[in-house]
This record gives C-alpha cells, structure tokens and sequence, in this order.
C-alpha cells in the first residue's frame, strides 16, 4: 500500500526543489563532528513556516539512524485508538519511505493495544511532516508510523513499555520520534507559560509527570499521548537525561501574541 500525502502544498512545499532547499535551510546542520545520537526526540508538526525551524534544530542536531519509531497524535475522530502501519510505503514529493515492515511485526506482537488501520493515517498531519526531514537528512531509511488516539495512560504506558522491549532486542540503532505541538490559541505569555510546566516533565523524564501536568493545567498540547508513550520507552531504554534545542511560538514567526501555538524540540539521550 502507498499512502499518498495529504498535506502536501499545504504544511509544506509540494516542489521538490523548494521543498529540499526549504529544509536545508530550516536545519542549518552542524558540522559532523558535533552531531549527537539519541534515544528519542520530541519534535513539532505546524506548517514548516512556523515550527520546520524547531524541527529541523533537533534533526540537525542529531546523527540521524536509518530506522525510526514515529509516534503522532490522532487528530481526527475516525480510525483505532492506536492505530499502526505495517507494510507499503508513504510517498512525498521527495519519494517513497518505507515501512519497517520486520520492526511493525515485532512491536504487534510485544503490543496487543496496536491495531492495523489506514484510517487513522490518512489525513492526519503529524507523522506525514517529519519524513522529508528524514528523506533530506537521512537518507535511505525505514519508519513505523503509530497514530495516538487514547488517552488513557495505562495504554500509552504499555505501549512505552513494549517500544522499548523491542528496540533492546534490535542490533541497531533505533530513534523514537515523538510529534507533538504544545499549549494551542492562547496569548504567548500564558503559553510559554503552560509550556513551560510541561516541558519541566519532559525535560526531567517523567512521563506520568507530564500527563498529570497536562491534564491538570489545561495545557493544550496535542501530542502528549505520544510524548507520555516516548518518554515512557527512554526511561526503559535507560535514557538518563534530555534537553531542550529550541523553543518558540507561532507568534515569533506571525508577531500576532494574542492567539499562538508554542512547539518544543527536545532531545533524550
């Protein structure tokens, strides 16, 4: 199965040749030497206007594997709580990444709450953008796409748990991707603030942190689902610190402050 782009044009550039010296600018990548590996990250997915500078800071930043676990948010209402794909490839206009089908087979079966559902991919935004970073900067490379419906932490705990299960039992090197805005339509100082409250979970590896924070502030972060789940899994991966490459609101970008979307690069080590 090919799954077509659906925001292509719209939260990116659909001209391949706009599109790939879009990023090269959003990446602005360091020298080799001073490249990181990581356990996992925690990445925006606005339009490439207003969070691809964020994005791109954390991919930049890392030496980037050739396999990859990418948790989203769902953020329609129709398709499986926990939706996986697991053969076929999604196209962009920089070609074709492939599934990892081996990887997929493995997290279905140490994970029973996954469930095989296209629906729950086809329009939604949130892993569809981070693969022409991926394309760009990595190269040839395979992904497991996870769309997060459910809020319930028992299942965003047991699927952490099982990522990490079945990255150990691999002989290579696996990032887990975590897609995620954070605070929505709020005035910029209430948002950095909010922000701030739940970036202090992520930054000190607390996933239940975090999803109590979440919830118990108000903080309208679309993809705590998948940022509990990552955090989750680098915990059990033996992550032992993270750190914040870059912060910004859509405001910094529009200069309206009254209504803004903050977004969060994060690196887990």
């Amino acid at each position: 199965m090919i799954r077509l782009p659906a925001v292509a044009g719209r939260f990116y550039p659909a001209d391949v040749a706009e599109l790939t010296r879009h990023i090269a600018t959003l990446a602005g990548a360091p020298a080799e030497g001073e490249k990181l590996r990581a356990r996992a990250c925690l990445v925006p997915h606005a339009g490439y206007v207003y969070s691809g500078h964020v994005a791109g800071a954390v991919y930049a930043k890392l030496a980037l594997p050739k396999r990859y676990i990418i948790l989203g948010p769902r953020h329609y209402p129709q398709g499986e709580p926990l939706a996986i794909l697991s053969d076929g490839a999604w196209q962009t206009p920089l070609g074709e990444a492939r599934i990892d089908c081996p990887l997929a087979a493995e997290l279905k079966r140490s994970c029973p709450l996954l469930r095989e559902d296209s629906v729950a991919h086809r329009a939604e935004h949130s892993l569809e953008v981070q693969l022409p970073f991926l394309q760009h900067l990595a190269g040839d490379f395979r992904f497991v796409p996870i769309a997060v419906g459910t809020v319930r932490f028992s299942d965003l705990d047991d699927l952490g748990r099982a990522i990490a299960e079945v990255v150990a039992a691999q002989g290579e090197e696996i990032l887990v991707v975590a897609s995620s805005d954070m605070n929505h339509y709020e005035d910029d100082r209430i948002t950095r603030l909010k922000d701030g409250k739940a970036l202090d979970k992520v930054l000190a590896l607390d996933p239940r942190g975090l999803y109590d924070t979440v919830r118990r502030e108000g903080i309208t972060m679309c993809g705590f689902g998948p940022a509990v789940t990552m955090l989750t899994a680098a915990r059990h991966l033996g992550a032992t610190r993270a750190e914040l490459v870059r912060y910004a609101t859509s405001g910094d970008v529009t200069g309206d402050r009254e209504e803004v979307v903050g977004y969060a690069g994060v690196v887990v080590h």
